[in-house]
């Protein structure tokens, strides 16, 4: 039956825990269940700037090729006990919101804010499907208007969700053409190693993989037992995921990230998470300064307390992104691809500590980044978690999941972008920042490049982070501060 049929119709799903059996492939996957769960029940969040004002005819009419995805015309249904995705006609009014501003606000960035953060106090309608757009004719800073796009995380993971945004975009300088983004190299296997030292660099490899493997599934039985980080001016309490949230960003160069990257032999990851740890130890080291009869025995020359126990959670997706044309043909052809929530979990140590040398910060960081790329914690997080959930239930997962996540300190992530400008329905794109709310975390950071730039988002718990924009801040003066540390030795090579 079509999306447009008035009469409920079973929806067939792309879950990861499909079947060839049609009555499985409508079951929700384990880790979209676990998205509901009492204790983890998550939200994306996605803003984008325009430098025009919106059309909202344009841009609702354009939205209505999301109703051939077969996430965006289905409700979640409980019944049996099971929970399934079911699919329904799609009232467009239900879905993209447009209210009357008043075009002279005098603060229109803290209204913009406010709106945003009051969207966190409410959950989305389960009698119908998890999405919504809200349009915002309000100019600030950075945009003409703004648009607001809220969805249930069980409706996939956010790699799937932003490539099915950039799905619905075209690049300005060809409103016929998909955005490109660029994809991974992979190392060149055609190396001039003879075939005895590539067997024993394969053994060498498989040692390592499994003493990182068991290692890190110690760690995670031991966080899950016993182990918990410091708690520190940014670690929230046990029930943080109930808060409403606050959601800034910065936009900073692309270009500098690159520049460290080429200088330093790491990739672009490596740089975002060693700009991260210099910036929060730069915000940690202020906010225990501000109390100083607090932190007790501290690191020299600082504020910050010795032997700090600080770690990220970051999720990992184990299944290639679904191609940006894909989705745009599954949209205008109603044809099929794989779809869901096929996520692992990774724990990050990070150091926080005053450097004498800024390039430490990256250097520490592609140190851990190449460790974990020897490990199968991700897939291990991932099967655990789908058998939890088939043994004890969602409920009880969502549990477990929320104790391990919060003996951590807060959340990470980070997209790759389209390489050019794009516009979305004719409104040409400023920027985008994704964020994620709902889980047990006063701190969510999220790295997004798009075209030149790359936007810093964070989503706070104002009640534990009230000054979010010095975080934002401290982490924009510790790109500067690295970038010029490489410019100063005369490392920096041209940018590519």
């Amino acid at each position: 039956m079509e999306p447009e049929a008035t009469m409920e119709a079973t929806c067939s799903s792309h879950e990861e825990s499909s079947t060839k059996e049609d009555h499985h492939r409508l079951i929700l996957s384990p880790a979209s269940r676990l998205f509901h769960s009492p204790r983890f029940n998550c939200y994306i969040v996605i803003i984008m700037g325009f430098k025009t004002r919106i059309d909202s005819n344009i841009v609702k009419n354009g939205l209505k090729v999301l109703h051939n995805h077969p996430r965006f015309s289905c409700r979640l249904d409980d019944g049996g006990g099971k929970k399934r995705w079911i699919q329904v006609s799609v009232n467009q009014e239900d879905h993209v919101f447009v209210p009357t501003l008043n075009s002279k606000t005098e603060h229109p960035e803290e209204f913009v804010e406010n709106y945003i953060s009051n969207l966190t106090a409410s959950p989305l309608d389960l009698s119908k499907p998890l999405w919504e757009v809200h349009l915002l004719n309000v100019k600030t800073s950075n945009a003409e208007g703004l648009a607001v796009i809220r969805m249930h995380h069980s409706m996939g993971d956010g790699a799937s969700l932003m490539s099915l945004l950039l799905a619905c975009t075209r690049k300005t300088s060809d409103p016929n053409a998909l955005p490109s983004v660029p994809t991974q190299k992979r190392a060149d296997s055609s190396s001039d190693l003879g075939w005895f030292w590539r067997f024993i660099l394969a053994i060498w490899y498989g040692i390592t993989l499994i003493a990182n493997t068991l290692v890190d599934i110690m760690l995670f039985i031991a966080t899950l037992l016993f182990l918990t980080d410091t708690e520190t001016p940014i670690k929230g309490s046990s029930d943080v995921h109930l808060t409403t949230k606050r959601f800034l960003h910065r936009t900073v160069s692309m270009n500098h990230i690159k520049q460290v990257k080429n200088a330093m032999g790491t990739t672009v990851n490596d740089v975002v998470l060693g700009v991260t740890q210099a910036g929060l130890s730069r915000y940690l080291n202020r906010r225990y300064g501000q109390n100083v009869k607090d932190v007790g025995t501290k690191q020299e020359g600082s504020n910050l307390p010795k032997n700090m126990h600080v770690r990220a959670n970051i999720l990992v997706n184990l299944r290639p992104t679904v191609g940006i044309q894909d989705l745009a043909d599954m949209m205008a052809k109603k044809s099929k691809v794989r779809w869901g929530n096929c996520i692992g979990y990774i724990l990050i140590p990070f150091t926080i500590a005053l450097q004498d040398d800024p390039l430490d910060y990256v250097r520490g960081a592609k140190a851990v980044i190449d460790r974990k790329k020897h490990s199968l914690e991700a897939f291990f997080t991932y099967l655990t978690a789908n058998l939890l959930i088939k043994i004890i239930g969602a409920k009880a997962a969502g549990v477990l999941a929320h104790r391990i996540i919060s003996h951590s300190t807060f959340s990470f992530s980070n997209l790759v972008g389209p390489q050019e400008e794009i516009s979305f329905y004719g409104h040409q794109i400023t920027f985008m920042s994704p964020h994620v709310y709902g889980h047990p975390h006063a701190l969510h950071m999220h790295w997004q490049s798009y075209a030149d730039e790359m936007t810093v988002c964070l989503t706070v718990d104002p009640n534990v982070i009230p000054d979010p924009e010095k975080l934002l801040d401290d982490l924009e003066e510790s790109l500067k501060l690295i970038s010029h540390a490489v410019m100063e030795r005369g490392l920096a090579v041209d940018v590519v």
